[in-house]
């Protein structure tokens, strides 16, 4: 004889696996940043440039990983801090991200004012590779090595001259620090943008220039720029026979140029963690690196702990030359 429980069997299961089912689609939806919708990746600079190339280069990596849209939005404008500042104001949740260039650890002390803190408004998630830069001349400068350059710039204090993009630029940062290290005094010569800056020194019209391997590797293949020494403490991959700064002479230079991805600081720490993880797999990819390899540069090492300590440092490191060199934008 049929269980009195019986009829009631079909409507206990049906209830139980409702009871079941709502929790794991709220679970699914959790996992998700931002409720699934795109995430939005702010880049500081224009479509084309070094932070543009690697935002284009790790969006659809990070849309895989995540397993929802990632959407680059170009924000360029006064050193990188329009775009910084409207990361900052974002919601917290993870759907805004900016990712940014080295200016962001020197923009505090070039600037009196901030649209943000650059102490307490962001949560960095990754720096993604290391550039350094090359310090390069004009063919027919008498200078062949760094040794050169230093024996020159002693003889005639002030009159050798160094070409820039601009005034608080990396180029005008690189050339400061050397001359702070070497105990040199050079002559800086601000451009508007490196293009121009880069053409006057193949032709002769400034001697000195600390220009970026991507940009000037083709110049220097061609016998149109000599290089001289990189800016990093190792030698780089894309000019292995040419020495560092360190090798030739110059102790505890280094100078090189980065992308962070940071975060708006009140994003919870898993959604932060989830997007860490996403970008380290982007940047494991071998296209990606490939790319980065190509460009002259490296995969930064380390996680979120070691971003954050790495952008502490350069902060440190450029804040003290900003204001020892008396370094202003205008």
């Amino acid at each position: 004889m049929q269980s009195p429980r019986n009829p009631n069997r079909r409507g206990v299961l049906a209830a139980g696996a409702a009871l079941l089912t709502a929790p794991l689609g709220r679970a699914r939806a959790a996992a998700d940043i931002a409720g699934g919708k795109p995430i939005t990746l702010v880049v500081s600079y224009p479509a084309g440039g070094g932070a543009d190339v690697m935002a284009r280069l790790i969006a659809p990596r990070v849309a895989e990983a995540l397993g929802q849209p990632v959407v680059v939005d170009n924000k360029p404008g006064a050193s990188g801090t329009i775009a910084a500042g409207q990361v900052a104001r974002a919601t917290p949740d993870g759907s805004t991200l900016l990712l940014d260039a080295s200016s962001f650890a020197v923009n505090p002390a070039l600037f009196d004012k901030l649209p943000y803190d650059p102490a307490t408004s962001f949560a960095p998630l990754a720096v993604l590779a290391l550039y350094p830069n090359v310090l390069v001349c004009t063919p027919s400068f008498e200078a062949k090595t760094v040794a050169d350059v230093l024996r020159l710039a002693r003889a005639k204090p002030g009159t050798l001259a160094y070409a820039s993009s601009g005034n608080g630029s990396a180029q005008h940062l690189a050339g400061a620090l050397f001359e702070a290290l070497a105990k040199v005094d050079l002559t800086h010569v601000p451009y508007r943008g490196g293009g121009p800056a880069l053409n006057d020194v193949m032709g002769g019209q400034v001697p000195l220039f600390f220009a970026n391997v991507a940009s000037s590797l083709g110049h220097i293949q061609s016998g149109r720029l000599r290089a001289l020494a990189v800016t990093s403490k190792r030698r780089s991959r894309a000019l292995p026979d040419l020495p560092s700064m360190e090798e030739a002479g110059l102790k505890g230079y280094e100078v090189l140029e980065w992308n962070p991805v940071l975060a708006p600081a009140g994003v919870p720490l898993a959604v932060r963690a989830k997007l860490a993880a996403a970008i380290r797999s982007a940047m494991a990819d071998p296209e990606v690196l490939g790319r980065v390899r190509a460009l002259g540069g490296d995969a930064f090492a380390g996680g979120e702990a070691e971003a954050a300590a790495f952008l502490k440092a350069q902060q440190a490191q450029w804040g003290t030359v900003v204001r020892e060199r008396k370094i202003t934008r205008e």
